[in-house]
């Protein structure tokens, strides 16, 4: 079974998936949310993904924090964002470090794509892509273990 990384942010949410097999992400879409819409609007994408063959085991959350560990100021949405997709999905939700990930993701899609509007549309399931793939790398690394 698949898992789903989302990156939170106010104007847009990344998503990307795993394959069947966990071990590699890619980044699947970047949904426009606005005014508190945001949990709604991913639950029905895990719905729509969980329904498919490959299907959900579980989801893991970008969690926001400044370089030195401590809480940004975007944690305290993304810890809601958490709770209320909690109570609307049965699949478990996970969080993950998600620091410097948005400037790790621009990075890489530079490299392939000098337009900064086309790769600011890409950045977000970018950024969701490299949050699943440390969870998937890190959980990988203690199941080796």
């Amino acid at each position: 079974m698949r898992i789903l990384g989302i990156d939170v942010g106010r104007r847009r949410i990344g998503l990307a998936i795993s394959d069947a097999t966990r071990t590699l992400a890619r980044p699947l879409t970047a949904l426009t949310v606005g005014d508190g819409d945001g949990p709604d609007r991913v639950a029905k994408e895990i719905a729509r993904l969980a329904a498919e063959e490959d299907g959900l085991s579980a989801i893991v959350v970008g969690m926001p924090a400044r370089l030195d560990g401590t809480p940004s100021g975007q944690t305290p949405h993304v810890a809601c964002f958490i709770d209320a997709l909690k109570s609307r999905t049965a699949i478990p939700v996970f969080e993950e470090d998600e620091r410097l990930t948005s400037r790790e993701a621009e990075s890489r899609l530079a490299v392939r794509e000098r337009d900064w509007r086309k790769r600011k549309a890409r950045l977000d399931a970018a950024a969701a892509a490299i949050i699943l793939q440390d969870y998937l790398d890190r959980t990988a690394r203690k199941v080796g273990s």
